[in-house]
């Protein structure tokens, strides 16, 4: 278990409004699931569970509260055994996310999904994700370059743009390169709340119970002015048939 994990638990454990706002995240996951077995990708810190009860939760880093440790671009799972997977910033840390979709196209069932919720690079959130987050924004990147993986690279390390070109500019792009698999989702939500929370930061600008007044208004918004001014983004990915891989 690596020290990180340990440090983001205790924050966890520790900050009520961080609870509020990822409970929100692990609802929106949860309630775009179908029946079956679910696979969680980083699953971190090992909350999930709270909304995915029967959560198959995996991390590329050991935790004694995950179930399993998976590289999510070579999963430990045979063909056509899983209904779903789901994660929770993982997308713009996988090195090659074609590795992953194409792992994604071999054990899922027909109709089943990949569920993600991820930074989104909008109007309103851009300036605090270039300046202010740790994590590199590089909107020229290839969300569907292909590569063989670093066994060494930190599991850190991050594109936060990649979710967002996954859906925008490469989206025909990846539904050229897998045509098994229709973006049938995107939902961009999240504005003032989760920025001055901190997020896994220690400190946050606003009281658990002024977040939850702010979490009530952005859902009123988030349906006009989600793409403009999201934090976060939602990603529906369905399989639609068991066809051979391309």
């Amino acid at each position: 278990m690596t020290d990180a994990l340990v440090k983001y638990r205790n924050i966890w454990q520790h900050k009520p409004v961080l609870r509020l706002l990822y409970d929100d995240f692990f609802e929106r996951i949860a309630n775009s699931v179908v029946d079956g077995p679910t696979l969680e990708l980083g699953g971190g810190i090992g909350n999930l569970r709270e909304k995915i009860p029967a959560l198959i939760s995996s991390d590329i880093q050991f935790a004694p509260w995950l179930d399993l440790v998976a590289d999510a671009q070579k999963l430990p799972f045979a063909a056509n055994s899983l209904s779903n997977i789901v994660m929770l910033d993982v997308l713009h840390h996988v090195e090659f996310p074609s590795l992953l979709f194409r792992e994604a196209a071999r054990v899922l069932r027909e109709n089943g999904r990949i569920v993600m919720v991820e930074p989104g690079i909008s109007l309103g959130s851009t300036l605090f994700y270039r300046v202010l987050h740790h994590e590199p924004v590089v909107m020229n990147a290839d969300p569907l370059a292909e590569g063989a993986p670093d066994r060494h690279r930190d599991p850190y390390a991050a594109n936060q743009a990649i979710p967002t070109l996954l859906v925008g500019r490469d989206s025909e792009a990846f539904h050229a390169k897998f045509p098994e698999f229709r973006i049938v989702d995107t939902h961009w939500f999240s504005f003032v709340a989760y920025p001055c929370s901190g997020g896994f930061k220690p400190w946050s600008l606003v009281s658990e119970a002024v977040a939850r007044r702010i979490l009530w208004a952005e859902k009123k918004l988030e349906r006009w002015c989600g793409r403009l001014f999201g934090f976060r983004l939602l990603i529906v990915i369905e399989k639609r048939t068991n066809g051979p891989l391309p």
